[in-house]
């Protein structure tokens, strides 16, 4: 049935052909590969000898092999200087773009031959319709992003059918997009869909890798994912979000694999070139094969300073972004991928091919910018064209609207972009990737809820997760009917989500956080495949009231070019005023701050005044108060014929000012625990904006084109 020939060396994978299938893998030191071919039921039909060989290359092109096939490998040789042949260990390919089912870890299956237990790599045809819908390529300003979990976001969704609950298509159901959209999302940025393994502790304990961080295979979306064929479903997924202008952001885990340490198991990489694929420590003659280098926190490191290793994570990659149609990447432990010698390296072959290849050099690139290893936190040190998530923005916040005093100075250098990390003329505006939440730490809700982590449920004696959250439970640990509680977590919800999408960066959003999703109080929910994890789709109407204001705040960004993308002038870089956008900052009093008022060790209020202050164009004036107290805040003179309008004032219920309007004194209140935002606007706007003239063609200049901010009347 099966003819084997020797075929070509190229490319790595399985790739169809009018007659087979063409199979290649990289397996230094190695005897010989065999190809095992599967049924549908995973019954072995056949063991066939890779004929062909060029150098490190073995390779062999199989007639008769057609879309769907299914196959493993198993490679012999001797083990030794660090590799780990073992015929008995069915591998997955590593290029292998699809396999047949999620595999679960199972001791009694790998013991011996290991094929039961190992999803079987699958033969993948390329062809698919994209029905002529091209990629957004959205302007940095636009992006937003949005993190959430494939599964998890449509879980307990009661208007998606039950079949697509926790699926790729689940993700583009029409009810999916048209929450992004009206929520003024651009870019949703997906948990790990590369296929996954749970580690064996966890299997033991009953608990699973719900985030899939743990990766087999790098080509290959995950099947859990999917009704039936998961590469069709993801493209169908990709095309219908494309359609949407909403873009796909992929979190890509290339720092290790599920293989773990020196105990773990083999499944993929560890049975080709061990000593090739991970890093391993120095030993006195050379690197010690016994301790793999494990800056990662998971058992090893990927080794992109191997030739092989680095071309196989570009592969994959690039076949993201071409055959898949990505948008981009935000990489997991981003440092070790530029570990040269054990050492983080500016200058790294891994940032050296990314900028060099005309394919990924245009792709949205994000960096987390630290691991665990020694020298690993690495904030504002990727290239320039990175963009790199902001631990610092998302500490200094929470920090400061918890009441923290003396924070003023930091938080006013994360509203304007964090420029003490991204210079100004070498990084873009937008290189900073600000947020107050992630997959991994406290929800929106459990921040402004608990005082501390409640991780019991992961088994580890509530010894994991942040320890230091930066979060206050104001008053009472977790939920309660106290009003005034309630009231106030939800008040600081609110300055948080304004204080977010009103500074200067790439706004991320933790999906759920608009709509009050809690874990309970668990900061580490990375095991938790259940209504822990899962956003709840069911709200109170507290919930509806902050998804509101979200919306609004959103809007207002994206309607505004001096808080989506703000240009200061630089006069020393080109000689001349480029831009009259402007950023003064002021005292409550209504002085101009000095060095010592920045430096006040119990300053906790301030206000922003920002725009194009002198040139008669778009002007806000912004009220920072964290304090216990309300304070009176003296306004800057609006300018001729123009007047200060409040649009925002988080100490209401709905984060709409209260009435009346009393700014023509040119003061403002800044209540306790809150932000308020003013617009300067022209007085004849204003009056006819009050009278309810909609028509008249000046109040466009009051409020955006399609706002929903009402004027204070």
């Amino acid at each position: 049935m099966f003819v084997m020939e020797t075929g070509v060396d190229h490319p790595l994978g399985a790739r169809l052909d009018e007659t087979g299938c063409h199979f290649c893998v990289w397996a230094p030191q190695s005897d010989k590969v065999e190809l095992c071919l599967f049924d549908e039921q995973e019954q072995e039909l056949t063991r066939l000898t890779l004929p062909g060989q060029r150098g490190q290359y073995r390779f062999g092109h199989v007639r008769g092999v057609r879309a769907g096939q299914r196959y493993g490998y198993r490679v012999y040789g001797t083990p030794d200087e660090g590799m780990l042949f073992d015929p008995d260990k069915l591998l997955i390919d590593p290029y292998a773009r699809a396999l047949s089912r999620p595999t679960h870890w199972d001791d009694e299956q790998y013991e011996g031959d290991s094929a039961a237990m190992v999803a079987k790599s699958v033969v993948v045809a390329d062809d698919f319709d994209w029905q002529g819908v091209g990629k957004p390529t959205l302007p940095p300003e636009r992006v937003v992003l949005y993190e959430t979990h494939v599964k998890g976001f449509t879980r307990q969704h009661p208007g998606i059918p039950e079949a697509l609950r926790g699926t790729y298509l689940g993700i583009c159901h029409p009810l999916m997009i048209e929450h992004m959209q009206s929520l003024g999302i651009t870019a949703v940025q997906l948990m790990p869909v590369a296929a996954y393994m749970s580690e064996p502790r966890l299997a033991q304990l009953g608990l699973t890798n719900y985030w899939g961080y743990n990766p087999i295979a790098f080509f290959a979306p995950e099947p859990r994912y999917g009704t039936g064929e998961a590469v069709t479903e993801f493209k169908t997924m990709v095309r219908e979000l494309h359609r949407a202008g909403i873009e796909v952001i992929l979190d890509v885990v290339y720092n290790h694999t599920a293989e773990a340490g020196v105990d773990g198991p083999m499944l993929s990489l560890k049975g080709f070139d061990n000593a090739g694929y991970y890093a391993f420590e120095s030993g006195a003659h050379g690197p010690d094969y016994n301790r793999h280098a494990n800056v990662t926190g998971c058992g090893n490191s990927v080794n992109l300073d191997h030739p092989n290793s680095l071309r196989l994570v570009l592969d994959a990659l690039r076949y993201w972004v071409t055959e898949m149609q990505v948008d981009g990447f935000r990489f997991d432990l981003a440092v070790t991928l530029a570990r040269e010698a054990g050492e983080f390296e500016p200058m790294s072959a891994f940032f050296k091919a990314m900028m060099a290849d005309p394919v990924l050099a245009r792709a949205r690139l994000i960096a987390e910018p630290w691991d665990i290893g020694p020298f690993g936190y690495r904030l504002g040190q990727f290239p320039s064209q990175w963009l790199e998530v902001n631990d610092r923005y998302r500490d200094t916040v929470r920090a400061f609207w918890r009441g923290d005093a003396g924070k003023m100075g930091d938080l006013a250098t994360r509203l304007v972009g964090s420029r003490d990390l991204f210079p100004k003329n070498w990084r873009s505006p937008h290189s900073s990737v600000n947020y107050l939440c992630y997959h991994d730490g406290f929800t929106l809700e459990d921040l402004v809820s608990y005082n501390q982590r409640h991780n019991q449920a992961n088994g580890e004696d509530n010894r994991d997760g942040h320890g230091n959250n930066l979060s206050y439970n104001h008053g009472v640990e977790g939920p309660t009917l106290d009003p005034k509680v309630n009231n106030l977590r939800q008040q600081q919800k609110r300055n948080l989500i304004a204080t977010l999408l009103l500074s200067q960066g790439t706004p991320h959003f933790l999906a759920g956080d608009e709509i009050g999703r809690s874990q309970l109080g668990n900061n580490n929910a990375y095991c938790q495949d259940n209504r822990i994890s899962w956003v709840n789709w069911q709200w109170r109407p507290e919930d509806e009231r902050l998804l509101a204001f979200t919306r609004q705040m959103m809007a207002l960004r994206a309607e505004s070019t001096v808080f989506s993308n703000l240009q200061l002038s630089d006069d020393s870089w080109n000689g001349k005023a480029t831009s009259c956008h402007r950023v003064n900052w002021y005292h409550p009093d209504g002085h101009q701050l000095t060095d010592q008022d920045w430096h006040a060790p119990m300053g906790q209020a301030f206000a922003m005044d920002i725009g194009m202050i002198d040139c008669g164009g778009e002007r806000w004036y912004v009220l920072f108060n964290a304090s216990d107290y309300d304070i009176q805040f003296r306004l800057p003179p609006a300018g001729e014929g123009m007047e200060w309008v409040q649009l925002i004032d988080t100490a209401t219920n709905d984060g709409m000012p209260f009435l009346p309007d009393d700014v023509k004194r040119q003061v403002a209140v800044g209540h306790a625990h809150s932000l308020k935002l003013l617009e300067r606007v022209a007085l004849s706007a204003v009056a006819l904006a009050r009278e309810g003239v909609a028509a008249a063609p000046d109040v466009a200049t009051v409020l955006p084109t399609g706002s929903q901010f009402p004027l204070a009347g």
